[in-house]
Parts: structure tokens; C-alpha cells; sequence
């Protein structure tokens, strides 16, 4: 097992392909999924922001007490990107990632995690503890 270490967050990379080009083309609806995604995690949401592209795709972040959740889709490639970051281990991110998924119809769905705040000090208890992999070690000094 790796190195042990303190982290301050977790940032879920998540890919969604073969999404219905209809529903993730308009602001309205690809920012309801978000906001429901977002409330199903049990987040706690303080404001939000959603912007429609000419001729098509949407942009948005919803800014959580935990940190974010965030948005960007290529209809055109029936393609969504989201991010969700979160500093809080009562965050559901799977509740979001299974109704987003849903929602928007993906057909394929990949999600990276990385850690973040990786601190190598002494911190209070409330970081996570978690194990450093190859990838992260490579790139340390």
C-alpha cells in the first residue's frame, strides 16, 4: 500500500458519451439535471450559473458549501463533461453521477478520482487519509 497522506478533497472527473444530443443542448434542461444531480448528492448548494453557446452547448457551475459541481456539453458529439469536487465525506457523489447519467442518457460513463489538497504535514483530523499512487509519486520533488 502506498504512502499515507493527508487530502482535503476528492475531484470526480466524469466522461459521458453517447448523451441525447436534445437534452443536453439547452440550458434549461442540462441545468435542472445539474441542480437535482447536486441535491440528490445531499450537497449544499449557495448559487448557481448556467450559460447556453451559439449554436450549441451549455456551460455551468453550481458552487457547493463542499466546493463545486460543474458542466460543459458538445451536443454535436453527444459528449458532457462534469467535475464534481467536494471536501465533505457526506457528499453522494454516486447519487448524482447514477441521475446525471440517467438523465442525459449516456451510454458510456467514465469517472477518474483524484485527491486533493494532498498535504504532507501535520493537519486536524478532518482531511481524509488516503494512500498516494504511482502516477501521483512520479511527479513529486
Amino acid at each position: 500500500m502506498g504512502e499515507k497522506v493527508r487530502a482535503l478533497g476528492k475531484h470526480l472527473i466524469i466522461e459521458l458519451n453517447g448523451c441525447d444530443p436534445a437534452t443536453i443542448s439547452y440550458t434549461d434542461s442540462v441545468e435542472s439535471v445539474l441542480l437535482q444531480a447536486a441535491k440528490l448528492a445531499k450537497a449544499n448548494i449557495v448559487t448557481y450559473h448556467f450559460h447556453s453557446f451559439k449554436p450549441y452547448g451549455v456551460s455551468g457551475m453550481i458552487i457547493i458549501s463542499e466546493s463545486h459541481f460543474s458542466i460543459h456539453t458538445w451536443p454535436e458529439y453527444g459528449y458532457a463533461a462534469v467535475d464534481i469536487f467536494t471536501c465533505s465525506e457526506t457528499v453522494n457523489e454516486q447519487a448524482a453521477i447514477d441521475y446525471m447519467s440517467a438523465s442525459f442518457k449516456a451510454k458510456n460513463v467514465r469517472v477518474s478520482e483524484l485527491e486533493r489538497g494532498i498535504l504532507e504535514c501535520d493537519v486536524p483530523a478532518s482531511p481524509r487519509e488516503v494512500s498516494l499512487d504511482e502516477k501521483v509519486k512520479e511527479y513529486r520533488h
